[in-house]
């Protein structure tokens, strides 16, 4: 079994953007969106005003905790080959209802993707404002990056 990360919070935490499960690349650098192709640093960042995808990944984190924004993922373990959300079996989901004591002020779940997404009617049901972004993945590239921001966008909302 593949392990994932903890979250990425602290107490001003209000909005949490929630990823599947790390790829190849972050699982071997240990950091949340490393593949080098991968829009997230370039989304987000945009998003907040700040060139996050120029820092290095200490100072990216640090600007978006410094913005409330927090990160984890849906999954806490699965049994994967490669990096592709359609590759995951045996997936075992993170614990959501102790992520309160990380961040009590969360307030907006965002979820990076489809796959990510099937977990926003829970999330909903359980009184966060809910978004569903087009995946930051080099393997969505359906959309072009002006697409994916104009949606991105709403995590400012």
């Amino acid at each position: 079994m593949l392990q994932g990360f903890p979250p990425i919070a602290n107490g001003a935490t209000h909005t949490l953007i929630l990823g599947s499960f790390p790829g190849v690349a972050s699982l071997v650098a240990t950091q949340y969106y490393a593949h080098p192709r991968n829009q997230f640093w370039r989304l987000v960042g945009t998003v907040i005003g700040e060139s996050l995808h120029e820092l290095p990944y200490d100072a990216r984190v640090e600007r978006l905790l410094a913005h409330g924004i927090g990160l984890w993922d849906v999954l806490a373990a699965c049994e994967r080959k490669g990096s592709l959300d359609a590759a995951i079996r045996h997936a075992n989901p993170n614990d959501f209802a102790s992520f309160r004591r990380h961040a009590p002020q969360l307030r907006k779940v965002c979820f990076n993707g489809k796959t990510s997404g099937r977990f926003e009617p829970v999330i909903r049901a359980a009184g966060y404002a809910t978004l569903v972004l087009p995946s930051s993945s080099p393997a969505h590239a359906m959309l072009s990056f002006e697409q994916k921001l104009a949606v991105w966008r709403q995590i400012a909302d």
